[in-house]
């Protein structure tokens, strides 16, 4: 299983929440709020990674008030498919590049809870296959920002200036930690720019 595999499902965005926890409710909810609104506007790009911190945000929120699963046990595949643990893990590898090695193994160590977990006995497949329809447009996004000509990038930083003015001060620091924290699949220097762009405001 690799990133092209599921390169035709629907784009989003699939992420461990426990990198945001710090975060606070408050800020959840406002960030939230202020990214929920019409975006039929905005470049596909920047429409795709406001949708990736609204879902890590809402992650982080659910991570929050969940109870710690217990350690799962070791197995070969997991029950009820096809698909071998490392299969998942060589996912994560090879679609979240941008994070470090840390990073991924927690990413790999809360799927594979989730998914040993006996409650989920009966959306394992589900749950697979959305973490790698997830996982594929975060490379595919990935790959597109790192080839934005010169025209593409200041028309994204553009639109995204506009949709950091409508935030309020606490709304345009959440999005800026998760910018900090290198959450978001942007390369670094357009990464610096939208930090620019939420200082600047």
């Amino acid at each position: 299983m690799i990133c092209r595999d599921a390169a035709s499902r629907p784009a989003g965005f699939f992420y461990n929440a426990s990198m945001s926890r710090h975060l606070r409710n408050g800020m959840l909810v406002l960030l939230l709020s202020a990214l929920a609104g019409p975006a039929h506007a905005l470049d596909p790009m920047l429409m795709f990674l406001l949708s990736a911190a609204r879902e890590v945000i809402s992650a982080a929120a659910r991570a929050e008030r969940a109870p710690a699963l217990p350690a799962p046990v070791t197995t070969s595949r997991y029950p009820g498919t096809a698909v071998e643990p490392e299969h998942m893990r060589s996912l994560i590898d090879e679609c979240f590049t941008y994070l470090s090695d840390a990073q991924r193994r927690e990413i790999f160590d809360s799927l594979h809870a989730q998914l040993m977990d006996p409650k989920n006995a009966a959306v394992r497949g589900s749950m697979i296959e959305y973490f790698a329809s997830r996982a594929a447009a975060v490379r595919e996004a990935q790959l597109r920002l790192a080839k934005l000509s010169g025209p593409e990038r200041d028309r994204l930083v553009t639109e995204f200036k506009v949709a950091v003015a409508a935030m309020t001060p606490e709304e345009a620091e959440a999005l800026a930690t998760l910018l900090r924290q290198g959450v978001l699949p942007v390369p670094g220097d357009l990464n610096d720019q939208l930090l620019a762009a939420i200082d600047a405001r």
